[in-house]
């Protein structure tokens, strides 16, 4: 099958490199230092899939006739790659597999045309220099829609199961809730230059990183949101999570940090601000305060760790864990 995969970072080219390894025929769009490195050697898969080397066409932006297309870009830029490259995508499936809660809706209205389907990598990928992407934590795409017509979801999932775990799930609404929970873990790391593991290590910014989690749960729930099963966090378990006093909360960014293991992750957001990028932060934190909005409420603890991200991406400086905890106590003094 002929697959496009519009921006081929962390997430995209390793979907990408399955696809390629799995039989398929890829092109895939990147820019820069990214594109030539993979023009000239392909796309070089490391990690917890095995090692590949994927020959792809790469370029600027889609040029041969896809039956499928897969959106991998950060979720700012999705709309404007969607319209790069809309010539080729009227009637050809959508999959979109971004972070944050608007994806679905921001490709229908830019690509009106398209069968579009959510998506929902659990994987953990690492992007640290041009054309090579590394594995750091195995798991399974999701895949799903907004509504009960669900066969553009099951014709993705048939293409992408033979080469990487993928699932459809019914209720993506709550899956994509849960997820925003998961990539609560991006943000400190973002703002502090550490990987997960240690901002989870360090005593004051694991008891930030649970502040802001159990503020996005609590949302979520005052939101109607169904919370669904994803990476172990269930309803019931979230639900637990919001209400047990903040010290006893701690114990899942712990187990969190245990299931992605040893190798260190700096998480997608400090990804992109070291390489000096806009980080997707307004769709991840940011996102649970535009919904506390929507329902009449709060989100400080969100609020401020959105602030502190663009803080560091407009200065280049990341924040000791004794500023950041500082800063985050002086809520408690508004």
């Amino acid at each position: 099958m002929r697959v496009g995969v519009i921006g081929a970072g962390a997430v995209g080219g390793a979907i990408a490199a399955l696809l390629v390894r799995g039989g398929h025929e890829v092109e895939v769009t990147a820019r820069g230092d990214h594109l030539a490195a993979i023009r000239a050697e392909g796309i070089k898969l490391t990690g917890g899939w095995g090692t590949y080397t994927a020959i792809v066409d790469a370029n600027a932006t889609l040029t041969f006739s896809p039956e499928l297309v897969i959106v991998a870009t950060k979720a700012q830029d999705a709309v404007a790659a969607i319209r790069d490259n809309i010539a080729l995508l009227r009637g050809v499936p959508l999959l979109v597999v971004q972070n944050g809660l608007d994806s679905i809706t921001a490709a229908r209205a830019a690509s009106p045309r398209s069968d579009v389907i959510g998506g929902l990598a659990t994987f953990a990928t690492s992007y640290l220099s041009p054309g090579e992407i590394t594995v750091t934590t195995a798991g399974p795409t999701y895949v799903g829609v907004d509504g009960e017509y669900d066969v553009p979801a099951r014709y993705v999932a048939s293409v992408l199961a033979p080469v990487m775990p993928t699932t459809v799930i019914p209720n993506f609404r709550g899956a994509q809730w849960t997820k925003l929970i998961i990539n609560q873990v991006n943000a400190l790391p973002a703002i502090t230059g550490l990987s997960v593991q240690e901002v989870v290590a360090d005593d004051g910014l694991r008891r930030v990183l649970t502040a802001s989690m159990r503020e996005a749960v609590r949302i979520g729930r005052r939101s109607g949101v169904r919370f669904e099963k994803l990476q172990g966090l269930s309803r019931r378990l979230l639900r637990f999570f919001a209400l047990a006093p903040l010290a006893i909360g701690e114990f899942l960014p712990r187990a969190m940090s245990a299931r992605i293991g040893a190798v260190p992750n700096p998480g997608s957001t400090l990804q992109s601000i070291r390489r000096g990028q806009t980080t997707e932060i307004d769709h991840l934190n940011g996102a649970v305060v535009t919904a506390a909005g929507a329902i009449g409420r709060t989100a400080p603890v969100n609020e401020l760790l959105t602030s502190l991200v663009h803080e560091v991406e407009e200065s280049g400086t990341f924040l000791t864990s004794r500023q950041v905890i500082d800063r985050y106590r002086g809520l408690a003094r508004r």
